[in-house]
């Protein structure tokens, strides 16, 4: 059976294993492709989760010298998880092709604003306080935003995939914040899945925040899921990996998820075409 894996992240930004024993690990799970997307930006923005501009030669060095050690048993690529924040960071092959990265995963954890910037996916604390300072508690206002945000990069970035593409729900746990049911909040998925069309990359169906307690469900939501289908969007399966306890969790939901939708394959970077 295949198994892939292409949203890793290791010691390089905030992941626990390094590269190498993470190809380890992956080699005893049975995977066959996976690839390595550490947090990158190449901007100023202070963060302790990703990797600075002049670290960033020395992760790809050790991922080339991994790929040739264990290249006989386990294919590996190179990538790199690079967030959307207008005006600092934009995910493009163009910024990055010094480095020859095989993939980009593009993301949004910022919403970005006039009023200021905070994570959307750190604590229901921080999310409280951005929504107040930000958009004057106004939670539907910073959910349009977070979209807005991501057709944006999608209209502008060049990249492979889209990473956890509704990330905006890790936190709303039985609709703390906002009623995904609501048609104001089904309009932004339409609007988001077509811009997602019109990119031509690859939707992630991520798992990460069921591996780390946050959610029973990947992403993206049913309907979301269901709306990229009707768009003949490819999908991909990635565990969004910050340990390698978490490599391979839950993959059985993501295929399910997958094939509930109408889905019968997925693709990886480079084109390969696996069938479930």
């Amino acid at each position: 059976m295949i198994k892939t894996n292409f949203h890793i992240h290791t010691v390089n930004c905030h992941g626990k294993n390094t590269i190498e024993e993470t190809a380890l690990k992956a080699i005893d799970l049975g995977f066959t492709d996976i690839g390595f997307s550490c947090h990158a930006m190449l901007c100023q923005l202070v963060s302790d989760w990703h990797m600075k501009e002049y670290e960033i030669q020395a992760y790809c060095d050790v991922v080339h010298a991994t790929q040739k050690k264990f290249g006989d048993k386990i294919n590996i690529q190179l990538g790199f998880e690079v967030d959307y924040i207008p005006g600092l960071s934009l995910p493009s092959f163009d910024d990055y092709r010094k480095f020859k990265p095989d993939y980009l995963i593009g993301s949004v954890h910022y919403i970005y604003t006039p009023k200021g910037t905070f994570p959307v996916d750190d604590s229901v604390e921080i999310l409280k306080d951005g929504i107040n300072r930000c958009f004057n508690g106004d939670i539907r206002k910073c959910v349009q935003r977070y979209f807005e945000l991501e057709r944006e990069m999608l209209q502008k970035g060049k990249f492979s995939i889209i990473g956890h593409c509704d990330l905006i729900r890790k936190l709303n746990k039985d609709n703390l914040f906002f009623d995904e049911n609501e048609n104001w909040y089904k309009k932004e998925l339409v609007l988001t899945s077509q811009e997602i069309r019109k990119a031509g990359v690859i939707a992630e169906i991520n798992t990460g925040a069921i591996a780390r307690g946050f959610m029973t469900d990947p992403y993206p939501s049913d309907y979301f899921m269901q709306l990229l289908y009707n768009l003949n969007v490819p999908v991909t399966i990635d565990g969004d990996s910050h340990g390698n306890e978490q490599l391979n969790c839950a993959f059985d939901l993501a295929e399910g998820k997958a094939k509930k939708a109408g889905y019968t394959a997925y693709q990886i970077p480079g084109g390969k075409i696996i069938e479930l």
